[in-house]
């Protein structure tokens, strides 16, 4: 390991941030798409069912979910705006998710670079290159690349099965949604607000 970093030079600084961003947003990420944090299943339950009096106050404040059901019961929305309303909590959820994408495309390029550079100071001004200046040009050249995909290949893992998380998370908030607007239409037909929860 200590080769690999040393062998880097100076690219091992923009490796280095690369990694340690990619590491901070895929833990922050999976903490913050638990499914017990964005959509609880009690609570999920409870929309399906109907049964909003139910809902346990710190379940539907506390998780994009329940923010959903929050603005659905204090505003009675109309269907188009509550799903507006439920688009932005998604959007929020996908939050970094761009940073760990950028990195799967600039930490092999920066490895590119780094190859680049490698070989190229290879060749001095004058004459033929002195064994350190080779095996510092080469080594240079070797470290970089693998640096750059050690980086983007786990980040690429990462960033594929967040966004497969996701998928599941907007299904379940969609389907949370509809349940809520047909709630909402039902109140709305017998000219009463759905019931508020206790």
């Amino acid at each position: 390991m200590r080769t690999l970093v040393d062998g880097a030079g100076f690219f091992i600084w923009p490796l280095g941030i690369c990694s340690f961003l990619a590491v901070f947003i895929v833990i922050e990420r999976l903490l913050a798409l638990r499914p017990g944090k964005v959509l609880p299943e009690a609570l999920l339950t409870l929309l399906v069912s109907g049964a909003l009096q139910d809902a346990p106050r710190r379940q539907w404040e506390t998780s994009p979910g329940g923010r959903i059901l929050n603005f659905f019961r204090k505003n009675n929305p109309d269907p188009d705006t509550l799903k507006a309303f439920a688009q932005v909590e998604l959007t929020r959820l996908e939050r970094g998710l761009f940073l760990l994408d950028t990195i799967v495309g600039v930490a092999p390029l920066i490895g590119l670079l780094g190859t680049v550079y490698g070989l190229f100071i290879l060749f001095p001004d004058e004459g033929m290159p002195n064994s350190a200046t080779l095996t510092r040009g080469v080594g240079m050249a070797l470290t970089t690349t693998i640096l750059g995909l050690l980086i983007a290949i786990p980040s690429l893992v990462s960033s594929n099965y967040i966004a497969r998380r996701l998928e599941v998370i907007s299904a379940r908030m969609n389907m949370a949604v509809e349940r809520l607007c047909s709630l909402g239409a039902a109140g709305n037909a017998h000219n009463e607000p759905p019931p508020l929860p206790q």
